[in-house]
């Protein structure tokens, strides 16, 4: 059915595209260590090239900072993928892994750190974040990250209300080696616009993070946000039922628009046409079990499909159904009972979910709880192992690493120690699943990022420039 609304999509969507992406990358991001940028550093270093068919007239402007010939020796690896290794050695150049393996790697024209009796993960990735769009401090004048002036609103993007010097991503990066992050719109409307998928280095623009190459998302949500937020000003949807005739109307209005070849520039339906073509992905905050596979199966009608759904605190219960649709689930390891499309959630949904064969991912949809994505992991396998299932530390590693890169569609380049993908590795000091662990290291493309023990090498926002504690500040 999918296929037969895609006529002239693709041709739409490069007709759509920005002007000239020709000229090459010219804004590297600010070094943290005074250094102009990355370029100015190291003339040599690669760059990463604009999309040829970026989406949008904002092209990511991404590059990486410079980094050294790094060997990691010693260390019980996770890399990712479900596998570990103990007394492993991990090496990465030019921005990306080169080898993993043994004792038994070279590790010549590499500066070696000894990481004996500590571990070594891919970078953590969160796949829901609102860093940027709802900065810290926490005021009005930064709430930015949902235009609920319509329960449809696709033409809006999240990254043109990134704030670049949020707190919280500094944090993130410190206190919970989070190298990636997809941004979201908030959940007010039915269809709330277009994720961005973030490096987390420091940048004056939001064009300086985005993660090169990464596709876009679209948050969609169901249940009781917008049908209580649109149905309190007397318009629909006030019911769920509303809820889906609107999403249902406004996808046939985008498949019409799809198939004009005359229609006029419209930035809604093209954020919906990318949907239908399939190269923006589809984030979808669901509660209820029966909610997901009403969901689904609108998906099935209009010809578009479901990445993720987030939060989904009832997913346990249809853990088959996202199995056989390729869906993941976005979860949290103990939120539940705030509202009452929260109340069925339990602990062991994650576990459940793994017992099924079903996608899972940790997420942290909060500016605190991004920083200890490896302890909510840590929570969720403890729930499932006191009903007996017992799920490998290295698999509950891919919930925070792998399986949220696959799902946002960036699994390619990053996600797993793999040799050609991205070197964003984390050095802990400890076990990673334990809450008294922490990162020691954290690189990004390879560029040692932070360093627990070189001050030089704990980047802070430059809102926070200046404050005890911070910055140059003794």
């Amino acid at each position: 059915m999918a296929g037969r609304y895609r006529t002239g999509l693709r041709t739409k969507l490069r007709g759509a595209a920005v002007l000239a992406l020709a000229s090459s990358i010219a804004l590297g991001a600010c070094a943290t260590t005074g250094t102009a940028s990355a370029a100015d550093d190291d003339k040599d270093a690669p760059r990463y090239a604009a999309l040829t068919e970026d989406l949008g007239p904002f092209p990511s402007t991404y590059s990486r900072y410079p980094g050294r010939p790094t060997a990691l020796v010693g260390a019980t690896i996770y890399d990712g993928t479900g596998e570990m290794i103990e007394g492993g050695t991990v090496l990465f150049r030019d921005g990306e892994v080169v080898a993993i393996g043994g004792s038994d790697l070279s590790t010549d024209g590499y500066d070696v750190i000894d990481a004996s009796g500590k571990f070594v993960t891919p970078g953590i990735i969160d796949i829901h974040s609102h860093l940027g769009d709802y900065p810290t401090p926490s005021v009005d004048a930064h709430s930015d990250g949902n235009e609920a002036t319509s329960p449809t609103t696709p033409e809006v993007w999240a990254e043109h209300s990134v704030w670049p010097q949020d707190p919280g991503f500094t944090r993130a990066l410190a206190n919970g080696g989070v190298t990636a992050l997809q941004i979201l719109p908030g959940s007010a409307n039915l269809m709330g616009g277009r994720a961005v998928t973030l490096k987390n280095v420091p940048a004056r623009t939001v064009q300086g993070m985005k993660f090169p190459g990464a596709p876009y998302g679209f948050k969609m949500a169901c249940g009781e946000n917008p049908k209580r937020v649109y149905g309190n000003r007397g318009r629909m949807p006030s019911t769920r039922m509303g809820n889906f005739a609107v999403n249902r109307q406004t996808w046939l209005d985008a498949i019409d628009y799809a198939n004009k070849d005359d229609a006029d520039r419209d930035l809604a339906m093209e954020t919906l046409s990318g949907v239908l073509a399939g190269d923006i992905l589809v984030h979808n905050h669901c509660y209820r079990a029966d909610e997901m596979a009403l969901v689904m199966d609108m998906a099935k009608e209009m010809g578009y499909r479901v990445s993720t759904f987030h939060h989904a605190v009832e997913a346990y219960k249809i853990g088959d159904l996202l199995r056989e649709n390729e869906v993941c689930s976005a979860v949290w390891a103990d939120w539940y009972g705030f509202k009452m499309e929260a109340y069925d959630g339990i602990l062991e949904n994650a576990a459940f979910l793994q017992r099924e064969g079903a996608c899972v991912v940790i997420h942290s949809d909060d500016e605190n709880g991004i920083q200890r994505l490896n302890q909510e992991a840590a929570k969720a396998q403890a729930a499932g192992l006191r009903v007996g299932i017992d799920i490998s530390d290295a698999t509950v590693i891919s919930w925070i690493t792998l399986n949220a890169a696959k799902a946002m569609g960036i699994d390619e380049m990053t996600g797993s120690l793999e040799p050609g993908k991205m070197a964003d590795v984390v050095l802990w000091n400890g076990d990673p699943l334990s809450v008294y662990s922490r990162p020691e290291r954290v690189w990004i493309d390879g560029a040692l990022m932070y360093d627990m023990m070189d001050r030089s090498r704990r980047p802070v926002s430059d809102f926070e420039l200046g404050q005890p504690g911070e910055g140059d500040v003794k």
